[in-house]
């Protein structure tokens, strides 16, 4: 069996590592090109140790093609002349030239429980969106975006505190063990394979920066959960509109939802000592607990509200 892994950041790794534990079963290794760090600017996708320093320590072959389907890539995993290509994270669409080269296809290690959250985002959105559980998908990739038949698949809950950072930590190693399963599945011809439900579908598109934009207009709960999906990339964000000054851009790292009521309308600052308190949507109550002002290091909400003096009108949205 002739494994070439194809991925990019932290989860990938524990899939790509995985796959290193079985002598001389992966030949190649397809990652992104080693970009400059203000190049990475953008994506949603922490650096780790990275798969190319894992692949050099175990003597894998290393191929960076700007895009593997460009004939320079095609040309270049042909030649490793591969059964199954493991793809996590690599931020490329692969076309039907690429997907037909390995003998039993391609298969994808995917971060949410699909049909639902299809896209480069599947984490943040599921988080976004108030779900309750996430998972992991192995399924054969076809020309769709994540529409295959899905090979294995497994569910773990999300917390109401954890971050798309932490749900990531927790998928990875999940990914890993369940795409080994699957490699050894194929390679036994044992796969079993169910179509996706169409009608469940949901999408998660790639991140943009404005989606931390936070709306202080929706619910306590839901602020709070935009807040952890955007972390650690983009960050949520608000401004602080200051009567007399330019307004201060705030970056939003922790919030808790209370059980307090306001009449005062979404945005608008609270009278309270211990943290920067927010009125949200419904007549509800938001604490900030961590921030970081623009130009300065993290703090708490009490050391933030310490620091300011507030004018009547101040309030927490965004710049006109």
């Amino acid at each position: 069996m002739r494994v070439v892994m194809i991925g990019t950041g932290v989860f990938a790794e524990p899939t790509f590592e995985a796959l290193l534990q079985r002598p001389g079963l992966c030949v190649g290794l397809f990652t992104q090109p080693d970009r400059e760090t203000g190049e990475r600017r953008g994506s949603t996708r922490q650096t780790g140790r990275g798969l190319k320093t894992l692949a050099q320590a175990h003597g894998v072959p290393v191929f960076q093609p700007e895009r593997l389907n460009s004939p320079e890539g095609v040309a270049l995993l042909r030649h490793l002349q591969p059964d199954l290509c493991v793809v996590a994270a690599y931020g490329q669409i692969l076309k039907p030239e690429v997907l037909a080269i390995p003998r039993l296809g391609c298969i994808n290690v995917h971060a949410s429980l699909l049909p639902k959250y299809r896209g480069a985002a599947p984490i943040n959105w599921a988080i976004y969106h108030g779900e309750t559980q996430t998972g992991v998908t192995i399924f054969q990739l076809t020309t769709g975006v994540d529409t295959g038949d899905i090979l294995a698949q497994q569910a773990i809950p999300i917390g109401p505190e954890d971050t798309a950072g932490e749900v990531e930590a927790r998928l990875a190693p999940l990914g890993a063990e369940l795409a080994l399963q699957c490699v050894d599945a194929l390679a036994a011809g044992t796969a079993t394979r169910i179509k996706q439900e169409e009608s469940q579908a949901s999408r998660a598109p790639k991140l943009k920066k404005e989606d931390g934009l936070i709306d202080w207009s929706r619910s306590a709960l839901q602020v709070n959960a935009q807040i952890r999906a955007m972390q650690p990339w983009p960050t949520a964000y608000s401004f602080w509109q200051r009567q007399g000054s330019e307004p201060l851009r705030l970056l939003i790292q922790k919030t808790r939802p209370t059980q307090l009521s306001t009449t005062q309308p979404p945005g608008s600052i609270l009278d309270y000592p211990h943290c920067l308190r927010v009125a949200v949507g419904h007549g509800q109550v938001l604490d900030v607990l961590e921030l970081q002002p623009a130009g300065k290091g993290r703090m708490s909400g009490a050391d933030f509200v310490r620091g300011r003096r507030w004018q009547p009108g101040d309030r927490l949205g965004a710049c006109a």
